[in-house]
């Protein structure tokens, strides 16, 4: 008589869902039709583990004049690589590897909370909305849509979409300016401190694998900038402040 089926559970923490992400067999089951690229939904597995995810083949990213053509899915994993180091997860666990149709980016998939108004929420002074404000300030995030910020039921916030990031031009269009021209909070200066060192160490040899040598540069840079203004950023004039569309 076959032993039954050994019921699959869900990662426990960042380290488990990287390696599950990494690791595991794709079973792909939707496409999602709203985005701009090509952007795949469905099940990863292992012998033990399973949970849902987004799969992005760099096959099916969309050229931008502006961004150089089969680097967004890096540019993800790079948001993903800082948002680590900033201790602040405000990226979900991220990886770049091999997929059904080649290399891409696949990211753990987060359920927002229903109950949440968006359109209320990305206007309050929530502190996970702070935070992503000064990681946005640091990968220079060009496209901070009020899509692509999940709350969750726990109360944690999650940001997705990072691939037009890391540009070396001043591009930073998000709907979080609120704290514009604010002092940092202590705990942001702290990290920044911390985020400066590691640039300069084995964060900046990983961003290396993803970015140019320039762009690491630049985000070596706005650190620094935050960490001399001791301010959240402000709108430049030279760039849109806004997303469009913003949702």
């Amino acid at each position: 008589m076959s032993e039954p089926a050994r019921e699959l559970r869900t990662p426990v923490g960042d380290a488990e869902a990287r390696r599950l992400l990494l690791e595991g067999d794709i079973d792909l089951e939707g496409r999602m039709l709203d985005a701009s690229n090509v952007t795949l939904v469905g099940v990863v597995r292992t012998g033990e583990l399973e949970a849902e995810c987004v799969y992005k083949p760099v096959a099916g990213e969309r050229p931008l004049w502006d961004f150089p053509d089969g680097t967004l899915a890096g540019r993800e994993v790079s948001a993903a690589l800082v948002s680590e180091a900033t201790g602040w997860s405000v990226v979900p666990p991220t990886v770049l590897r091999d997929g059904p149709f080649g290399p891409g980016m696949v990211q753990l998939w987060i359920d927002g909370d229903p109950d949440v108004d968006l359109a209320a929420f990305v206007r309050s002074d929530h502190p996970g909305l702070r935070r992503m404000a000064v990681f946005d300030a640091v990968v220079n995030n060009a496209d901070r849509k009020g899509g692509h910020i999940i709350p969750t039921s726990a109360g944690h916030v999650y940001g997705v979409d990072h691939g037009i990031c890391f540009s070396s031009d001043p591009k930073l269009r998000t709907l979080l300016w609120r704290w514009a021209g604010r002092p940092l909070p202590l705990e942001a200066l702290e990290v920044l401190e911390r985020l400066a060192d590691e640039l300069r160490g084995d964060l900046g040899e990983a961003l290396h694998e993803h970015l140019t040598r320039r762009e690491v540069r630049c985000t070596q840079q706005r650190v620094a900038e935050l960490l001399r203004t001791q301010l959240h950023p402000e709108p430049s004039g030279e760039w849109p402040a806004l997303p469009w569309p913003p949702f």
